[in-house]
């Protein structure tokens, strides 16, 4: 039901189409039915068992009164016109009544194409957005693959299998409740048969369509787990083809794409047995019908025409059941995609959630820092049960000084650096700005005022320009241009083909990587922050281009608060004081000059570097 909710409130977005929609359907429906019993007059006429209605009905309060004046009708288009004339009457009547049927049904089908598809752009731009604001702990525990396939065939499938069939709901139950009650009122006996086939077919659909739902969940995760394996395989293709492992990787690929084809086959095996089921089950019971049906006609006590009219009446049930049937086997086979999806989307980021003092009582405050950052015996582990990775820290990075981490890989360097935007927060602890409990501004603007070069350069398929310009507004060609310069960036710039208008192709593979960190740093010169953490930004260079990006990097320092993650202890000689890390504790702070006299774990790090 939670899932309907949701889906209901986006069609709540298309009210108007919706409602015409329907209207269309329930016309379709009415014409559908009303073809019905012109039928009858038909089927007297063409067997001359027409008997004669002299007098008009004095108003049509009921059946029995329009079934009188449709006799009265015939009675005299015979004796004006003759018997083949009324029946060509009848037959235009039966092409009207169908005409109209199949128009509105096209309407119908008209007004729910946008319907259909703008709740699904709908449906992804929310998860797409959803995803976008979620914690980076939560990523650690999901596997992309198999978001990106709740993003793509999850949601495709919800269009296909439940959106797709929605005119079907809201169209086929009239059409059997209108034939039902012409069933009823001409042949109570005879519709029992129809009743127990509704019952026993809803039974059956019900026990496989549970199944269905169920099989559709387990197909749409390994279709997950496939986009996920090919996803992994495209990112790491230089170590595959180096340890020769195509075939390796090929067979397990193969095997997981196997188990999802024998998935697929048993749940289209399922639902696929609703139409012939029904069908069957249809027409089993029209065999009956025609038994008990003809002893009625054989004693007298029903018309031959009115029984042919109750058999197409039972007809319009059979063909509006078993597309309902399939429609409801498809809403099943797509709830097991929309609750893929809804998994998601009812994920609480834990960032948004107020704690004490914090975010419900944001204070937005866009002032330069004067007191700096400082880490009150923090902790953190990346799960509740997990191994602790920073334990009692105490930092403090004063408003325009260079803090620079030291230490081995692991000692939590990255993890100090993701804590500051709030990436993650503290299991323990906790971390100011100014005085101010992080968790005291809004998320956005405290994330404005850091300004981050990481080791990796993170950028986009998308011209230079726009990866300089990324998030920002209300930047001017020259402001960019200068941003460059700072960089180091400019000259090899205006070297490209079409300059800042250049495509640097996917994560920026056109460039190389010392070109690739320029940008990164344009990008955080141009968003001028008030807070600087360079992750390991020269790590992964040759010398000339660290060279390059070193003199961009300490122009952007100039004036700022900067916390500094450095491999190459070359690169932090300068910081205004360097705090080694071991597993996550503080293990010797000062200056280069001060921590190399001292010939403790600084010394020897700057050693094993020398050699």
């Amino acid at each position: 039901m939670q899932s309907f909710r949701r889906l209901l409130g986006y069609l709540g977005n298309y009210r108007g189409l919706v409602a015409l929609a329907i209207a269309c359907n329930i016309l379709t429906a009415v014409f559908t039915v009303v073809s019905i019993p012109i039928f009858q007059p038909f089927f007297n006429l063409l067997f001359e068992q027409t008997e004669p209605v002299t007098t008009a009905p004095a108003s049509i309060d009921s059946l029995a009164d329009l079934e009188q004046y449709g006799g009265y009708l015939v009675t005299e288009w015979i004796t004006e016109r003759g018997r083949e004339q009324a029946l060509l009457y009848v037959c235009a009547l039966i092409l009207l009544s169908f005409l109209l049927k199949n128009l509105f049904r096209y309407l119908a089908l008209f007004f729910m194409s946008p319907v259909r598809n703008g709740v699904i752009r709908d449906l992804r731009n929310e998860l797409y957005t959803h995803l976008l604001h979620l914690p980076l702990g939560y990523f650690t525990e999901e596997r992309k693959g198999s978001l990106l396939s709740r993003i793509t065939a999850d949601v495709q499938e919800v269009e296909s299998s439940i959106l797709n069939v929605l005119e079907a709901i809201f169209r086929e139950p009239f059409i059997i409740i209108g034939s039902l009650a012409f069933m009823i009122i001409v042949s109570p006996s005879l519709t029992l048969f129809v009743f127990g086939l509704m019952i026993f077919t809803g039974v059956v659909i019900g026990g496989i369509g549970k199944r269905l739902k169920r099989s559709s969940g387990e197909v749409q995760e390994t279709l997950g787990e496939i986009v996920s394996r090919t996803e992994e395989s495209l990112g790491g293709l230089r170590i595959i083809k180096s340890f020769g492992a195509e075939d390796h990787q090929a067979r397990r690929f193969a095997e997981l794409n196997d188990r999802y084809r024998h998935r697929l086959i048993r749940l289209l095996w399922r639902r696929d047995l609703s139409s012939p089921l029904t069908e069957f089950l249809g027409i089993a019971t029209v065999a009956l019908l025609l038994l008990y049906g003809s002893r009625e006609v054989f004693a007298g006590t029903m018309e031959a025409g009115t029984f042919i009219a109750f058999i197409f009446a039972f007809y319009m049930v059979i063909d509006p059941a078993k597309n309902f049937s399939k429609a409801w086997y498809n809403v099943q086979k797509g709830l097991g995609a929309l609750e893929r999806v809804e998994a998601v989307l009812d994920v609480q980021n834990p960032l948004l959630t107020p704690v004490a003092g914090g975010a419900a009582g944001a204070v937005h405050s866009r002032e330069k820092p004067t007191s700096g950052i400082k880490f009150h015996d923090v902790g953190f582990s990346y799960t509740p049960d997990g191994t602790p990775v920073l334990q009692h820290l105490d930092l403090e990075i004063p408003t325009g000084k260079v803090l620079a981490l030291a230490g081995a890989s692991g000692g939590g360097k990255s993890t100090i650096a993701d804590l500051l935007p709030r990436f993650y927060d503290p299991t323990s602890g906790y971390i100011t700005l100014d005085g101010r409990d992080l968790r005291d501004f809004p998320l956005e603007e405290l994330r404005s005022r850091f300004g981050i070069v990481s080791q990796e350069a993170i950028l986009f398929n998308d011209t230079i320009y726009d990866n300089i310009v990324f998030g920002m507004r209300d930047v001017t060609p020259a402001q960019v241009e200068e941003a460059a310069r700072v960089a180091n960036a400019h000259d090899f710039i205006v070297a490209t083909p079409e300059g800042y208008r250049t495509n640097i192709g996917d994560r920026g593979n056109k460039l190389s990587g010392g070109q690739r960190q320029r940008l990164t740093i344009a990008r955080a010169v141009l968003r001028d922050p008030d807070i600087l953490i360079l992750d390991e930004a020269t790590s992964a260079l040759d010398s000339e281009s660290e060279r390059l990006v070193q003199e961009a990097l300490q122009r952007l320092m100039q004036g700022r608060t900067a916390l500094v993650i450095a491999h190459r202890l070359s690169t932090i000689q300068n910081a205004d004081e360097i705090v080694v890390l071991d597993r996550g504790r503080v293990i010797e702070r000062g200056t280069h000059g001060e921590l190399l006299e001292r010939g403790g774990a600084y010394r020897k790090l700057v050693e094993l570097q020398e050699v």
